[in-house]
């Protein structure tokens, strides 16, 4: 069976090793031919995975078309903002047909407002696609350290055969049919996380943060049931699983982006200096958007996308937050 990764960021080059060492046949697809040359002979993806070497049983390459010759299974690890454009290259070549499309990206499209299979299918029409989320820090899982996930699919068989491809001793997977829910508890928690960054980089205690998981939970809830997404979905592992990891690790960039920004430094300047993709500042303008769409009250989006879009002090929105009208839990 042969498994083309699309995206050689920290999250695809972690499950290209993982998947090489279930023993399937791997290539790697990175944009940038320079980059791709330097993976193929350092072996050591220093900008997003520094320290875990991938091994020369998988094949790197720009060449989308030999990335995908008869792949099996084509993951999709490249950042939501750019995932519209990547599928538009596979109407370019002659990608394999039957081949299931697996995203594994957190994020809402910010000018349709559509998940990212939708995305997939909207652009490559009647294909198939499946979607794998939860609380997965590449450090973590590139070491074997035990994490959970979940793969959503509407056909259930689809689901468990994509669970049979990714179960490890290390990396346990679980299956479910909401797609709606799982996807969108993975991209709306990383908005919430760039607000648990910003209660850090102003320094305040647990109580806030605690105060914040649950109420940002309430309202990742609110969101998805509005959008035909099961409640218990927000319970497990793609939902509250995800977000308490991303909210507290110091590896998560959405945390560490809010933190900036908590300790006063302009969203603007803090992008202009890295690399990394901020999968949250795009979405907490989707999210904006998706409340204002769906007429659901998401208080902490709203001040987030204020603080982001609307250069709103961080000070100011905290205080925002807590002089809203009293109500019932």
């Amino acid at each position: 069976m042969k498994i083309a990764v699309i995206g050689d960021g920290g999250w695809g080059t972690t499950l290209s090793i993982l998947l090489n060492k279930r023993g399937f046949d791997v290539s790697l697809w990175g944009a940038f031919e320079d980059y791709t040359k330097y993976l193929n002979n350092k072996r050591i993806n220093v900008k997003f995975l520094p320290g875990v070497k991938i091994p020369k049983t998988i094949f790197i390459t720009s060449d989308l078309s030999a990335a995908v010759s008869g792949a099996d299974l084509i993951l999709l690890a490249v950042p939501s903002k750019y995932m519209r454009s990547v599928l538009g290259k596979f109407n370019k070549i002659n990608f394999p047909k039957k081949a299931v499309f697996l995203s594994v990206a957190k994020g809402i499209e910010s000018s349709t407002l559509m998940r990212m299979s939708e995305v997939v299918t909207d652009v490559l029409g009647d294909v198939n696609v499946a979607v794998l989320s939860g609380p997965t820090i590449s450090h973590e899982v590139s070491r074997g350290m035990p994490t959970t996930v979940v793969v959503a699919a509407k056909d259930e068989l689809l689901g468990k055969n994509i669970q049979s491809f990714f179960m490890t001793n290390e990396f346990r997977v679980y299956t479910s049919t909401d797609v709606v829910g799982v996807e969108l508890g993975g991209a709306l928690k990383n908005v919430i996380a760039i607000a648990a960054g910003v209660l850090d980089g102003l320094k305040l205690g647990a109580n806030t943060k605690a105060a914040l998981l649950t109420r940002g939970l309430a309202e990742i809830t609110r969101l998805g049931a509005a959008m035909g997404a099961k409640k218990e979905t927000f319970y497990g592992i793609s939902g509250l699983g995800d977000l308490v990891t991303t909210c507290i690790s110091n590896y998560g960039r959405n945390r560490w982006f809010g933190e900036q920004i908590g300790k006063g430094k302009k969203p603007s300047a803090i992008l202009r200096n890295t690399e990394m993709v901020v999968e949250g500042v795009v979405t907490a303008k989707s999210a904006y958007e998706l409340a204002k769409k769906y007429k659901v009250q998401m208080p902490i989006i709203e001040q987030i996308y204020a603080v982001i879009y609307k250069s709103k002090p961080s000070k100011r929105a905290m205080q925002d937050l807590m002089a809203r009208s009293p109500k019932a839990e």
